[in-house]
C-alpha cells in the first residue's frame, strides 16, 4: 500500500528549521520545569506514586460507576487538587480514592468522607480502607523510574551500535532523548499529572520511535550498498526517508486513531488512561518527526565530521 510514490521531499535540506524548532520546543520545556506558576518548586506535577499522599477506599450502598467524574469533582472542590478515582471490585459501588495530600492523623480522610457525605446523602457509604503513602517510597519509585528509562536507552544503544554502526546507535538516542523530553514537555506546561502509568508510556514511545527510526536506518544503509561515491551521502538519506515516508504515515496514522479514540472516550471522566493517551498522543506524533528530521539529520551531520565507511 502506497500513500506516496516517489516523493522527493528535501528533509534533510530543511533540517536548520527542524533544529531551531525542536530547539525551541525543549527549552520550553526547560523553562517550565524550572519555574511554573501553578506549581511549586521545580520539576513536573508528579502523583501521589512519587510524592506520597492519602488513599481512602469507600464502599457506597448504591453503584457510582457513572458518577466518578462528579467524585472528582467534589474532592477537586476540597482544595486536594486532581484526584485518582477508581471503581473497584466487580459490583461498581467501591471507589478508591488518592490525593497527594498528607496530614497528620486521618484529617484529609475526614474532610473527603466530610465531602462525600455532604453531596451523596441519597447514597451512604462506610470506609473500608485508608493509609498514607510516605516520600520515600515515592522517592523510590522516581529513581526506578529513571533508571528503568536510562538503562532502556542504554541498551537500545548497544543494540544498533552492533546491528547497524555506533553513529547509528548515537543518532537513534539523540532522536529518543528528544522525544522523551518534549512529552515531558507538554505534561509540564499544561500542569499534567505524571505518574506510574505516565512512565509505561514514556517507555512506550521509545520503543515506537525507535521502531520507525531503525526502519529508516535500514533502508539508509540498503541505499548506501557497498560505496556512497554516486551520490552524496545527504541524497541517500533523504532519498531513504521519502521511501519510507508512505510505511511511515499508515503506520503513524493508525496508531493515532486507536489512542485519540481512547482519549475521546476518557475525555469527561479525568480518568489517569486520558492522560496516558495523552503522553501517547504526543509520543506518536513527536516520534514520527523525530524519525524524518532529528535521527537522519543527526546521522548526517556525523557523516561530515566523521564520514562513515
Amino acid at each position: 500500500m502506497q500513500l506516496f510514490k516517489s516523493t522527493k521531499f528535501n528533509f534533510i535540506g530543511n533540517r536548520n528549521k527542524a533544529f531551531a524548532l525542536s530547539a525551541a520546543l525543549v527549552l520550553i520545556t526547560i523553562v517550565s520545569l524550572i519555574y511554573h506558576p501553578l506549581r511549586d518548586g521545580m520539576g513536573p506535577k508528579m502523583s501521589i506514586d512519587f510524592v506520597g499522599g492519602t488513599l481512602v477506599q469507600l464502599k457506597f450502598e448504591k453503584p457510582v460507576v457513572d458518577d466518578l467524574a462528579k467524585i472528582r469533582a467534589s474532592i477537586d472542590a476540597l482544595g486536594f487538587g486532581q484526584p485518582e478515582v477508581k471503581t473497584v471490585g466487580g459490583e461498581g459501588n467501591e471507589v478508591q480514592i488518592v490525593v497527594n495530600k498528607k496530614a497528620e492523623g486521618t484529617l484529609v480522610g475526614d474532610e473527603i468522607r466530610a465531602g462525600l457525605a455532604r453531596d451523596y446523602a441519597e447514597n451512604p457509604f462506610e470506609l473500608r480502607r485508608e493509609e498514607k503513602v510516605g516520600p520515600k517510597i515515592g522517592g523510590e519509585l522516581q529513581q526506578k523510574a529513571l533508571m528503568a528509562g536510562l538503562l532502556s536507552l542504554l541498551a537500545i544503544l548497544v543494540y544498533i551500535g552492533i546491528r547497524f554502526h555506533l553513529p547509528f546507535g548515537i543518532a537513534a538516542i539523540v532522536a529518543l532523548f528528544h522525544d522523551v523530553v518534549i512529552t515531558i514537555g507538554v505534561f509540564s506546561v499544561f500542569n499534567l499529572e505524571i505518574s506510574l502509568p505516565i512512565i509505561a508510556a514514556l517507555l512506550t514511545i521509545i520503543g515506537y520511535s525507535l521502531n520507525d527510526t531503525i526502519v529508516v536506518f535500514d533502508r539508509i544503509r540498503e541505499n548506501l550498498g557497498g560505496t556512497i561515491s554516486r551520490t552524496s551521502f545527504e541524497d541517500k538519506v533523504n532519498a531513504s526517508i521519502n521511501e519510507c515516508l508512505s510505511r511511515t504515515i499508515i503506520t503513524s496514522v493508525t496508531t493515532l486513531a486507536v489512542v485519540v479514540t481512547i482519549y475521546g472516550f476518557f475525555f469527561t471522566s479525568g480518568d489517569v488512561i486520558k492522560y496516558f493517551a495523552v503522553a501517547l498522543i504526543t509520543g506518536v506524533i513527536v516520534g514520527t518527526y523525530s524519525s524524518m528530521f532529528i535521527a537522519s539529520p543527526t546521522l548526517v551531520m556525523w557523516n561530515k565530521k566523521w564520514p562513515l565507511k
